[in-house]
């Protein structure tokens, strides 16, 4: 007989064997997923330190040129315009004569006046000889006291009348003179406001205008902000006050790049002007060809500090955070550090570091924008160099630019 069993299903080897390799693959891509990618490469930059400088702020102001001679040409007699003797807008000479009132009736005057005075001396001379035969008389006693006393007062009399008409004929002469109306000023003439046969009432009818040229006033208005600065920098002797120093200035007008036209401080007036908070100054230019007019704009830079010692930076290193102003240097352990500073104006295109900032420290000057503090970095050392010219003054002391400006000593 025949037993029939029944066979145990068996797990094949192969499929068992095939299990072990799957296994490990999943745990050799486990290990793999928990390893760390590989860092970024250590950025480079350019560093360089500091350009060094003893730099001079100059602080800008708005204004216009004025005439220091301004005259409204009036008559001094009355009486019809006789000739003119000037083209309109022309260039004159102080003493120079411009118009001729008619001055017939003063020359009459004159002769009036001096026959005057030929008369009184005429009563003098009477009077006189008069007196000395009443000497005679009264040492004589043939005339009366009271007698002599009145030939004494004649001779007195007449000397006051020959007095007044001398005066007379002064005042005459002057009226004469006075007939030709010449120019008190040289400098430019306006057009003439008044015609030949026009009559001229004296003080009240306006001939023309007259405007000195050479030398020119720029005259503009500072704020307290400003005076205040000058105050105490006269105080500590970092800078005269422009009441008594000659500071420089230089104006630059309204189609021009560079401050052509050089000067100096004149005037500060005694009070600011409690409605606009500004005080009034002027600075006189030379205007030798009379190119500058009167009424023209500019702008001016005077003189704001004293000499100090300045890092020069370019604009393109100097970050902003809110009110800050930060700047990336590399320490000594190859990282990056934010140095806040305190910025001032541009000196030769580079932007001045007033403090903040060390001569021996590297500055990065490009790539900051991928900075971190604290990054370390590789450092590619150049040279700052100046990325434009220096702005001093060519001028000496007595004629020399905001501290939205400087310049490099």
């Amino acid at each position: 007989m025949m037993l029939v069993g029944i066979k145990a299903p068996m797990i094949p080897m192969l499929g068992r064997m095939g299990l072990i390799p799957f296994a490990t693959a999943i745990v050799a891509l486990s290990a793999c997923s928990s390893k760390a990618p590989p860092p970024p490469p250590t950025p480079q930059v350019s560093v360089a330190l500091p350009l060094q400088r003893d730099v001079v702020d100059w602080d800008e102001y708005v204004g216009r040129f004025e005439a220091i001679q301004d005259v409204q040409l009036l008559p001094r007699v009355s009486g019809t315009i006789d000739r003119i003797f000037f083209a309109n807008g022309q260039r004159v000479r102080a003493g120079e004569a411009l118009f001729t009132i008619d001055p017939r009736p003063y020359v009459a005057a004159l002769a009036q006046a001096r026959a005057q005075v030929a008369k009184a001396q005429a009563a003098l001379t009477n009077a006189q000889s008069e007196l000395a035969r009443a000497d005679k008389l009264l040492a004589a006693e043939a005339i009366s006291k009271e007698e002599y006393e009145t030939k004494l007062a004649a001779v007195r009399t007449a000397q006051a009348d020959l007095g007044a008409g001398r005066a007379n004929v002064t005042t005459a002469e002057l009226n004469l003179g006075f007939t030709t109306v010449r120019s008190p000023i040289t400098g430019v003439v306006s057009d003439r406001r008044v015609s030949k046969g026009n009559y001229a009432t004296a003080a009240t009818t306006v001939l023309t205008r007259v405007v000195s040229t050479d030398p020119i006033w720029f005259s503009f208005e500072g704020a307290e902000s400003f005076y205040l600065k000058y105050l105490r920098q006269a105080k500590t002797g970092e800078r005269g006050s422009s009441r008594n120093t000659p500071n420089p200035v230089e104006v630059q007008l309204g189609d021009e790049k560079g401050y052509r036209w050089h000067g100096r401080m004149e005037f500060v007036d005694n009070a600011i002007d409690p409605n606009s908070g500004t005080i009034r100054a002027h600075a006189v230019i030379a205007n030798p060809d009379g190119f500058l007019t009167p009424g023209l704009f500019g702008r001016a830079r005077l003189l704001g500090s004293g000499h100090y010692h300045a890092m020069l930076v370019p604009d393109e290193a100097i970050l902003t955070d809110q009110t800050r102003k930060l700047i990336y240097v590399v320490g000594q352990d190859g990282k990056v550090v934010a140095r806040p500073v305190e910025t001032g104006p541009q000196v030769e295109g580079l932007r001045v570091v007033k403090s903040g900032l060390a001569p021996t420290e590297h500055v990065v000057i490009d790539g900051i924008t991928t900075l971190q503090p604290g990054m370390a970095v590789k450092q590619n050392l150049v040279k700052m160099r100046p990325k434009a010219a220096d702005t001093a003054p060519q001028s000496t002391q007595e004629t020399a630019p905001p501290a939205s400006d400087a310049t490099a000593n």
